[in-house]
């Protein structure tokens, strides 16, 4: 019981951190996925944030007109070339670029690194500079960066800055993760504050964008599958926001962890900036260039991805699916990974099956799944996210947390002590949202 008191306190904190906060918006246009329109009633009416926009001309005029800290851009500059390593060049010998557009393209990415993150919360160098007003920033606790496709057609895309900034570390050491959403879908967007606040550690933003059976596995590799992924895997996979955390080489007693900034050793992150490599973007893809992070995550993490949705007549509706991470033969690993795209970081999630409803086998996981982005936080948080969404007034129509781990408010019992989902439901609905 004390177990479950704890998790609904970390649950109210979380609750109480995002009010008054702003999510940040950076982009005048949405991609096909419709977490990108960016919804001000749900941040303000379930979350109690407001929502501020920034078109992307913001970030030219600041590149142009030098609104950034150029001595931190010559030491974030420096710390790049000596660190990310760069990686095999997928492009086709046609669409390569030359040597000199892919330095131009670094310097680009780390300045609106420095931008995207000054718009965030602000840099009071930039008022020594005399810009007091950009100085300030927009106090966001979250934000999305548009990018595709009129951005990317013309300027490297986001992947770096919103890699750089969702990870632990940084050319100024170990810091708190920035939650940042590629393509700006917003509604990963504030399930990434949601695991954040509730972990202390990055997130990773992800496709959920195949689902491989044994038997396919097998077809394609001629290897059979074993241990959890002997049941199919689930392929987490995008070129954005991948905090490099993920590649899972901090440790937690000797295990594939991901760690609060401040546990975080020197030697982790160095580990960490070691098995990630960064390749020129696929140019059909992103006709400005950028750069695109790989790594593999290791296998044997217990993790939980996640993810809100918003259900016209119905409002947001979350869904969690505990499992772990999974580390396939190489063979396999490989020959899967390049039926996507090898440039962007993999994980290959399974989750724990229960034999019913959408949890009955991998396969309906990912076909209950209500959009092609999930969340993945490190370690089994379901039941933490439960409680933190009965006290958003937020149901949860799909999970796999055991019965005996769920804790909401009592109240709760006066609309079901039976059909637990459907409590929640109508819980929800009667006490419409929390602020």
């Amino acid at each position: 019981m004390e177990e479950k008191i704890l998790r609904f306190v970390r649950a109210g904190l979380a609750a109480a951190t995002m009010r008054g906060r702003a999510y940040l918006a950076m982009g005048g246009t949405s991609m096909g996925i419709a977490g990108s329109i960016v919804d001000p009633a749900f941040f303000e009416h379930w979350l109690g944030m407001r929502v501020e926009s920034v078109d992307m001309t913001e970030f030219i005029r600041r590149i142009e007109r030098g609104i950034y800290d150029k001595s931190e851009f010559a030491k974030a500059l420096k710390w790049v070339k000596a660190n990310c390593k760069e990686g095999k060049d997928w492009n086709s010998p046609k669409t390569k670029r030359s040597r000199k557009q892919l330095d131009a393209e670094w310097e680009t990415s780390v300045k609106m690194a420095l931008i995207a993150r000054d718009l965030m919360v602000g840099n009071p160098q930039l008022a020594k500079a005399g810009f007091g007003e950009e100085a300030q920033g927009h106090y966001a606790i979250a934000s999305g960066f548009q990018g595709q496709r009129q951005w990317t057609d013309h300027m490297p895309n986001g992947d770096f800055l919103e890699a750089i900034l969702s990870t632990s570390f940084d050319w100024n050491g170990p810091r708190a993760p920035y939650i940042i959403a590629t393509e700006n879908d917003a509604l990963n967007g504030a399930s990434m504050l949601f695991g954040h606040l509730l972990t202390n550690t990055a997130q990773i933003f992800a496709d959920l964008r195949t689902y491989w059976s044994a038997e396919a596995m097998k077809r394609v590799s001629g290897e059979t599958p074993s241990g959890a992924a002997a049941h199919g895997v689930l392929h987490l996979i995008n070129s954005g926001p991948a905090a490099l955390d993920g590649c899972g080489e901090q440790t937690i007693n000797g295990q594939p962890a991901m760690k609060p900034f401040w546990d975080i050793t020197p030697q982790e992150i160095r580990a960490c900036l070691g098995a990630t490599t960064w390749h020129p973007s696929i140019t059909e893809y992103f006709p400005g260039g950028g750069w695109s992070t790989r790594y593999v995550t290791r296998g044997g993490m217990p993790a939980t991805i996640y993810r809100i949705n918003l259900v016209q007549g119905l409002g947001p509706a979350l869904q969690i699916a505990e499992g772990q991470t999974v580390e396939l033969p190489a063979k396999t690993h490989r020959l899967l990974e390049e039926r996507t795209n090898p440039t962007w970081p993999t994980t290959w999630f399974a989750p724990r099956l229960t034999g019913q409803g959408p949890f009955g086998d991998t396969y309906s996981v990912m076909n209950n799944w209500g959009a092609n982005h999930c969340v993945m936080s490190y370690g089994h948080i379901g039941a933490d996210l439960l409680s933190l969404a009965s006290i958003l007034r937020i149901p949860v129509y799909m999970h796999n947390v055991d019965r005996a781990q769920v804790f909401r408010p009592s109240a709760w019992a006066a609309f079901g002590t039976d059909d637990l989902m459907g409590a929640d439901f109508r819980a929800c609905a009667n006490f419409g949202p929390l602020y």
